[in-house]
């Protein structure tokens, strides 16, 4: 598989396929190229497009540079982009929406982008997360309990039933998802500065004047939806539509029309 290297030097693996006008696929928490929804959804896209699929820092092949900062996993995008030959466009998914926005916001050469729901608190819609859900995560990581932390970012972050959190503790699932623990704080850094409850404040992200599409699906919970109108509300370029008979674990062959007739 090639790589790129990051302007800190960290090396971010990809992968290609398909040929046309340039995507990148970004995926969001606990996800890689071999775990997740990219892989499946760039091969409903290969048809239209040459699709960029890659590692997050920290997740499968990609490398970890510490100290961590949201502004490293910017660069690490903005060095695909590079590979991607300057013009690409964006899918994003969850919490790598916010990342795609800063990485729109702070270099030129993101022709348009769609996003399917970034998990940001918007009103009062949503049951709030602990007071304290960032401080926990991160002592949960610092003591190695990465287990612990995907569980708790199950229960807590997302808001996972009781009687699925026992399933997938006697199924053995948050040891399984263990080794990409590590990387929770990372996408919570990128989200938890709005989970405000409150509006997003006006021109959060001034320089994103590409035509974006926020998605949201109609079984998502009403806070969810939301979320994805205020971000489209808040752009000067951006339309909003919700994907019938999906949630957040949206399927590859429902959105793939949808980003082909918005991106061509």
């Amino acid at each position: 598989m090639p790589f790129v290297t990051s302007k800190d030097g960290t090396q971010i693996g990809y992968s290609v396929a398909g040929s046309g006008p340039a995507i990148i696929l970004v995926d969001g928490a606990m996800c890689w190229r071999e775990m997740g929804p990219a892989t499946p959804l760039a091969a409903e896209l290969k048809d239209r497009f040459t699709v960029y699929t890659y590692d997050r820092r920290g997740r499968g092949e990609s490398g970890n540079t510490k100290p961590y900062a949201t502004a490293r996993e910017v660069e690490d995008l903005v060095a695909l982009v590079g590979v991607a030959g300057g013009s690409v466009a964006l899918y994003a998914i969850s919490s790598g929406v916010i990342l795609a926005l800063e990485a729109a916001n702070a270099v030129p050469g993101i022709t348009g982008m769609v996003l399917y729901e970034a998990p940001i608190f918007t009103d009062g819609t949503r049951r709030p997360v602990p007071s304290d859900y960032v401080q926990h995560m991160d002592q949960l990581v610092a003591t190695g309990d990465n287990a612990g932390a995907v569980k708790y970012f199950m229960d807590k972050g997302i808001g996972v039933p009781w009687y699925v959190l026992l399933m997938m503790q006697v199924f053995g699932m948050f040891r399984k998802m263990a080794p990409v623990g590590p990387t929770l704080p990372y996408d919570t850094a990128f989200v938890a500065p709005l989970w405000t409850y409150k509006p997003i404040p006006a021109n959060r992200w001034p320089n994103v004047t590409m035509p974006v599409l926020t998605m949201g699906g109609s079984k998502s919970d009403t806070w969810m939806q939301n979320a994805q109108k205020a971000i489209a509300a808040n752009l000067p370029n951006a339309q909003h539509k919700t994907l019938a008979g999906q949630n957040h674990m949206v399927a590859a062959t429902a959105i793939a029309p949808a980003i082909k007739e918005f991106l061509t």
